[in-house]
């Protein structure tokens, strides 16, 4: 196998963990959010899971990426 297809591999996952990072970011602050305003809780439940959702759109893609850059070449 040769090192630059490995290496975009890598590039790859690391976008994994950086949507995992973010994917905490946006739980964390939604309830921050639900703590401080229960009133609003259904609309933050709600717009968290959607933003959970596309978060982790963007790792699985990532993931997609990272084997198909080790295993078809």
């Amino acid at each position: 196998m040769e090192w630059g297809y490995a290496l975009a591999a890598a590039v790859a996952m690391l976008s994994v963990g950086f949507s995992a990072i973010g994917e905490g970011f946006v739980v964390c602050h939604a309830i921050d959010g639900m703590s401080r305003n229960p009133e609003m809780y259904g609309k933050l439940r709600t717009t968290m899971i959607l933003g959970c959702a596309l978060v982790e759109t963007t790792a699985i893609y990532a993931l997609l990426v990272a084997i198909l850059c080790l295993f078809v070449h």
